[in-house]
């Protein structure tokens, strides 16, 4: 069992005593010998966690400043202490402690590796970022100056469309908040509030070129129909009295002239 990141026991202050005085050895020995599947097994299981909190707390604070909430990584560093729980074996006479923060500090990578990026890249772009940026460092303290893709590529042996790819990914690892501030002033608008909107205008446009060849091949009576109702807004009645027919024609009109030009934009497609 994971303790859960809020429970309000944890402590702060590791014993390092603790962790020398065979106390975590003689448990696992005591869980390796009980029953798969007993209470005293998951007993001891937690109280191993609660005994390696202060090592789970203290590797998570390592971690902290890489932008993701301490909890998360403490879930992720407990995840790795379990799994060193799970595989240990007693008899080997290694330290727990030893063997545990190495598989602790592997699961808090594998979590910064898997869930921190915006979307999804493959395993050798998320290993390429890290080389990328210690590269654009090293170039910028050695030349004063940030580095061109092609002296990047060079210095990390690829080519220059797979180092474009690298810069690419590694944008999607810290993505800007929409909620942020585009600049420091008090009222200043947010990114978000920055940006177009779709026109909802924009889905017509196609049709209305794709109509236009449509509308000039029809009959003068019956584009006169449509421009007036479509274009000038006017009623049935006030067509009828323009064309100089009865409101049912202009209706039959209508209809009959929708469906030509329906079926001429689906023939388009």
């Amino acid at each position: 069992m994971i303790p859960h990141a809020d429970t309000p026991a944890r402590p702060r202050t590791a014993n390092t005593d603790r962790y020398r005085d065979g106390s975590a050895e003689q448990l696992l020995g005591e869980m390796s010998a009980s029953a798969t599947g007993t209470v005293r097994r998951e007993d001891i299981r937690t109280e191993l966690a609660t005994l390696h909190a202060p090592i789970v707390h203290k590797i998570a604070v390592r971690y902290a400043h890489r932008g993701e909430p301490i909890d998360d990584i403490e879930q992720a560093a407990y995840l790795g202490l379990v799994k060193a729980i799970n595989n240990f074996d007693p008899g080997i006479g290694d330290r727990f402690i030893s063997y545990a923060v190495p598989v602790m500090q592997g699961e808090v990578k594998r979590h910064f590796r898997d869930r921190t990026w915006a979307i999804r890249v493959s395993r050798r772009l998320q290993e390429l970022r890290a080389e990328l940026n210690k590269t654009r460092q090293d170039f910028m303290r050695d030349h004063s100056r940030s580095p061109t893709v092609a002296e990047l590529s060079v210095a990390l042996g690829i080519s220059e469309e797979e180092t474009v790819e690298v810069i690419s990914a590694s944008e999607a690892y810290s993505p800007s908040s929409l909620d942020a501030p585009v600049s420091d002033e008090g009222d200043a608008a947010t990114l978000g509030e920055t940006l177009g909107a779709e026109d909802p205008e924009l889905q017509h446009v196609v049709d209305g070129e794709a109509l236009a060849p449509l509308l000039d091949e029809l009959p003068e009576t019956q584009r006169t129909v449509v421009l007036l109702r479509f274009y000038g807004n006017q009623t049935q009645a006030q067509i009828a009295d323009q064309v100089g027919c009865s409101q049912m024609h202009v209706s039959r009109l209508l209809r009959r002239t929708l469906e030509r030009l329906r079926q001429g934009l689906l023939a388009e497609r």
